[in-house]
């Protein structure tokens, strides 16, 4: 399992969205609050957020309570639109760089949170790891994010124990869907928060329904999140 976030809206440094929260990604990856599967989140780490269009990253198979390079840059890292994560391990998958969310085609950043046999995903050349997360990042690229309800819905038919909340973004939108874990919305004045769970005890965190696809578009104090039921759900 894994935690994971995503910020649209005015720009932010990294270091307000994952290390000063007092129960931010650094704070989950040893003592996350509402995580059911799996103690902590050692196994790696990844941070991207876009430069104008491009997207940016800085991954690490390392604890993120570990990396004093990263907690050093960070506050200087700013961007209105913001994917990071950390990781635990399915037993049996490879810890290294490229296995940490989030993974990108080039236009999106898109990180996993859940589990999905590898059994029912096609092997792809553009997987940027063998592990799970990896896989099912691959086919979502090749099948486009416009198909995301679809392939989830695909694969949670072809794998009915998947757990398979994702979160992608494009520099201008947010997309996610919860199957089989959490995710909350939290809507400030300067934009829009997706996470696995609070970061703070803001009673303004709204919990998302499972089984259900979330977009989040528009300017900074004006973002529209919408939910859609999921097929199947």
């Amino acid at each position: 399992m894994c935690r994971h976030l995503a910020w649209l809206g005015a720009p932010v440094s990294l270091a307000s969205l994952m290390l000063e929260p007092p129960s931010g990604l650094l704070v989950q990856s040893y003592a996350p609050r509402r995580q059911k599967h799996g103690l902590m989140n050692a196994d790696g780490w990844g941070a991207g957020f876009f430069d104008g269009t491009l997207p940016r990253r800085w991954r690490s198979a390392a604890p993120l309570w570990g990396d004093a390079s990263f907690a050093s840059v960070a506050p200087a890292l700013v961007s209105g639109c913001v994917v990071a994560a950390v990781r635990s391990a399915t037993v049996g998958m490879p810890i290294e760089p490229s296995a940490s969310a989030p993974f990108t085609d080039g236009t999106w950043l898109l990180s996993h949170n859940g589990v999905v046999d590898r059994a029912v995903l096609p092997l792809s050349a553009h997987a940027e790891s063998t592990n799970d997360s990896a896989l099912l990042a691959a086919l979502i690229f090749d099948r486009g994010m416009d198909a995301l309800g679809d392939t989830i819905t695909g694969v949670a038919a072809d794998a009915p124990n998947a757990r398979l909340n994702i979160l992608a973004a494009n520099g201008s939108r947010l997309v996610a869907t919860t199957w089989g874990d959490t995710l909350s919305v939290l809507r400030r004045a300067d934009g829009v928060v997706l996470a696995s769970e609070p970061y703070d005890d803001d009673p303004s965190w709204q919990e998302i329904p499972d089984r259900h696809l979330v977009t989040v578009d528009g300017a900074a104090g004006d973002a529209r999140v919408e939910l859609t039921p999921l097929k199947g759900s």
